[in-house]
């Protein structure tokens, strides 16, 4: 926050403009008129936080959570890191929800139309809340990319989705993460209305040998900062959020 308690406004210079012809679905979901920035009200930096009290012991355990005659079938993998504000303070007590498709590229929803194959025993979602320290991590397998009909031969790079919901409405944010060393991250339309390549490179979870589990699960580092200047692209943040 700012001395006065307002949120840090967004730096429209930093994220990616609303209107992106090459990015389809923008086009008509994009403001038509000049947007009005408005001082934050009280309920929404107070407003209540759902969910922190019904977390399960394997919900940040997306390879056995919804397991049913095994475990999920993939790469195996821990994703971590930590929740900061943007005076590099560390966030505790926020919800962190993330989903992702299986090792093919499908995700688990009634109208996926993608042909891979159905692990059932990958549910592809989970959560938990950030400790003292703003750390989050959780278990999982590496999502694979898939196609989608943005353009003709449109794919989208392997990625995480996330949503982090803080103490009040105001910090519910949502983004997403894609993995070091993919070629495909360059080539996808969503990461590609990132004017700034610095801003893109922060949505790039980073390998932590150092971290990984011989013979189980490779490690990838991922930290979210919620506002200012370097702070994390999300897909949900409107003038004054």
């Amino acid at each position: 926050m700012t001395d006065n308690g307002q949120y840090f406004q967004r730096d429209r210079t930093w994220h990616p403009p609303a209107f992106t012809p090459s990015y389809k679905t923008s086009v008509l979901r994009s403001p038509q008129q000049p947007l009005i920035s408005l001082e934050n009200t009280l309920s929404e930096m107070t407003g209540p936080v759902f969910g922190h009290s019904k977390i399960g012991p394997l919900d940040n355990d997306l390879i056995r959570n919804y397991a049913q005659t095994g475990e999920a079938i993939g790469q195996r993998m821990i994703v971590y890191g930590r929740v900061l504000d943007e005076n590099a303070r560390p966030v505790p007590g926020a919800l962190v929800e993330f989903w992702q498709a299986n090792a093919g590229g499908r995700y688990r929803h009634k109208k996926e139309t993608y042909l891979a194959a159905i692990d059932p025993n990958f549910g592809g979602c989970g959560r938990m809340i950030t400790d003292e320290e703003g750390r989050y991590w959780f278990r999982t397998i590496k999502p694979g990319a898939y196609p989608w009909p943005n353009g003709v031969n449109d794919w989208r790079p392997a990625h995480i989705h996330f949503s982090i919901f803080g103490h009040a409405f105001a910090q519910r944010l949502i983004t997403q993460c894609y993995f070091e060393g993919d070629p495909m991250i360059w080539q996808d339309p969503i990461a590609m209305t990132v004017p700034d390549k610095a801003a893109v490179e922060q949505l790039i979870a980073a390998l932590d040998r150092q971290n990984t589990l011989p013979m189980d699960s490779l490690a990838y580092k991922f930290d979210i900062v919620l506002r200012g200047r370097r702070s994390t692209m999300f897909e949900n943040r409107m003038e004054g959020n």
